[in-house]
């Protein structure tokens, strides 16, 4: 069962601050920037489908992976970082020492997770991994791009921009990095979701730490995957409710992130709040990437917390009961939106909870962590028990 010390673990990426040692005109934080990386590995992950090896399950647990190594060695700066992983037996070395740090927080997810935690920083070079290195290489050029701008003569900015100019060749067999050369709009859908990484939850209240709508969606996807997985959902089932954990928000690049009651202030604001956002998906979005994607992001984005399955084009919606009972198989193409809606839930109680211990004592963090306990403190939703969850916090 996922606990809490794992839950509170991804969480700190949230801490981590990005080139901490540069001038930078925004907060960079580490959750934002896995976020941004996961939504460029989707971009690029939808060209290479066909190739031989290819696995969505892979390339998220990968990212999981990588965020908790991350979280390990969040002291040692990329340079040497690098020198180590090029030394096959020092990096062989470092990993069994994150692995030993990071087993008594993952242990609970079962031995496979554990035994596929240590394969995936065996350099295999495969499609998965190579799609993940390449989305994390364009993640942190975007965020060198920016503070570029802000300091182009400073210390280490040209070796940095010379180095990032070498990798970029590495990557240049990938189908979807071919494509963001060539195509502005698919390079513009990636910056616009980068927005999100500077849309603050919470705006109005003061809180440590600060999260993103990106950062909070990563969190969401994340613990929707480990949900799953614990649920013993079929591959399918985990990558959907995974996607829509991380798009389910993004709609609010066009709209900002409108709290829950505001929403409820005024009867059909809610609804009307959807439909603007709809348009704007048709009228902005939409037309960054290839057609053929357009009905799998209506399913992140639209609805996004009803439990679904399609079969033979149909769609059909579900209660996550029936969708466990009868519809546990690729062939349906099942989506588990009530199990997607409570892991945001938890995300958001997660929110408050932490900046209530850090000392923001506002009224709406107090009421709000009352309020998800009250909701989910006796439900369980597609077998996973809540109320225990839950009354780990207490």
């Amino acid at each position: 069962m996922i606990r809490k010390a794992l839950i509170l673990k991804v969480f700190d990426a949230a801490y981590m601050q990005r080139w901490n040692d540069k001038v930078r005109p925004v907060e960079l934080v580490e959750l934002d920037k896995q976020a941004h990386k996961m939504v460029i590995a989707f971009f690029l992950g939808r060209f290479e489908e066909a190739t031989p090896g290819f696995s969505w399950t892979e390339i998220i647990e990968g990212g999981i992976f990588e965020l908790l190594q991350r979280l390990v060695i969040t002291d040692l700066k990329p340079p040497i970082f690098y020198k180590i992983k090029a030394d096959k037996a020092k990096y062989r070395k470092l990993n069994e020492w994150v692995y030993e740090e990071i087993r008594p927080i993952i242990s609970p997810l079962g031995k496979d997770f554990c035994r596929r935690f240590k394969a995936h920083f065996h350099d295999s070079g495969d499609i998965n991994k190579r799609i993940l290195s390449a989305a994390h290489f364009y993640a942190t050029k975007w965020e060198f791009d920016i503070i570029e701008r802000t300091n182009p003569d400073g210390y280490e900015i040209a070796a940095i921009k010379q180095d990032l100019l070498k990798k970029q060749e590495r990557y240049s067999g990938l189908k979807g990095m071919g494509q963001l050369r060539e195509q502005p709009r698919y390079r513009d859908f990636i910056d616009l979701c980068g927005q999100l990484r500077f849309q603050a939850r919470w705006a109005n209240l003061h809180r440590v730490p600060k999260t993103s709508v990106i950062g909070h969606s990563l969190f969401v996807a994340i613990l929707s995957y480990l949900f799953s997985l614990e649920t013993g959902s079929c591959d399918k089932r985990r990558v959907n409710n995974y996607f829509t954990g991380l798009f389910h928000d993004l709609p609010e690049v066009l709209t900002r992130d409108i709290i829950s009651p505001v929403k409820r202030s005024v009867e059909g604001l809610s609804e009307l709040i959807k439909q603007y956002e709809k348009e704007q998906m048709e009228k902005e979005i939409y037309g960054l990437i290839p057609r053929e994607w357009h009905k799998e992001v209506r399913t992140f984005t639209e609805k996004e917390f009803d439990s679904i399955i399609t079969f033979r084009g149909r769609r059909k919606r579900l209660s996550s009961d029936e969708i466990n009972a009868r519809y546990n198989a690729d062939i349906y193409n099942p989506r588990d939106g009530e199990l997607v809606k409570a892991a945001d839930s938890l995300a958001a109680f997660i929110e408050a909870y932490v900046a209530i211990r850090n000392g923001s004592y506002n009224r709406e963090f107090q009421e709000a962590k009352l309020a998800f306990r009250d909701t989910y403190g006796r439900a369980t939703i597609a077998g996973i028990n809540f109320g225990e969850i839950y009354a780990d916090f207490d």
